[in-house]
């Protein structure tokens, strides 16, 4: 059965209450990018549903939605930042960067997961957020669609890795560039596949 978001979390808690979300955790190349969100609880987009459910065209416009109507603060971590203090780590701080750029401070954090980064007094995690609460669906996609135009520009700058298509992730296509150009800047020297390349080079 497909869960569907709701304002039961907030509604719960007094003050100010945003929801914390980020994407790219698995990528081989790109930041990862969190985005935390303040709804403006008298007018919340309609169709708030996890990123990763909803169309491209669909979390086009919900994006441009929760843009001209709610708070936003964005965060994110460098492939460097990921090297150097692991990904997990480079969350954290994405998220912790995230509400240090909303415009205003909130008195409560709604986190999508298990693992509290440790960035707040008052913080509720939520394992499968995104599905759950409006405010965390809402970061989901400023924060996907955010990364996903990064790695757009990305492309045009290395476009032999097709991360206008994957974003970065590990696609046969993706592979497919890493044998034939290389690793770039980008690339997550940490990872895995990166580091077996950069070892056997």
């Amino acid at each position: 059965m497909k869960m569907t978001p709701d304002f039961t979390y907030e509604e719960n808690l007094i003050g100010t209450v945003a929801g914390v979300d980020e994407v790219g955790r698995g990528p081989f190349a790109g930041p990862v990018i969190a985005a935390a969100v303040i709804l403006d609880r008298d007018n919340i987009p309609e169709g708030l549903a996890d990123s990763k459910t909803l169309s491209k065209k669909k979390r086009e416009s919900l994006f441009d939605q929760i843009r001209n109507t709610a708070q936003v603060g964005l965060g994110e971590a460098s492939p460097a930042e990921i090297d150097e203090l692991n990904i997990l780590q480079a969350t954290f701080l994405a998220m912790q960067r995230a509400v240090e750029n909303l415009p205003k401070k909130p008195d409560h954090l709604l986190i999508d997961g298990n693992r509290d980064p440790q960035i707040h007094s008052s913080t509720q995690l939520i394992v499968k957020g995104d599905s759950k609460s409006f405010s965390i669906s809402a970061a989901s996609i400023v924060a996907k669609v955010t990364r996903d135009r990064k790695m757009s520009v990305y492309a045009e700058r290395y476009p032999h890795y097709g991360w206008e298509r994957n974003s970065g992730y590990g696609t046969a296509e993706h592979r497919k560039g890493l044998l034939e150009h290389g690793v770039t800047p980008l690339h997550r020297r940490s990872f895995a596949p990166i580091r077996k390349m950069l070892e056997s080079s």
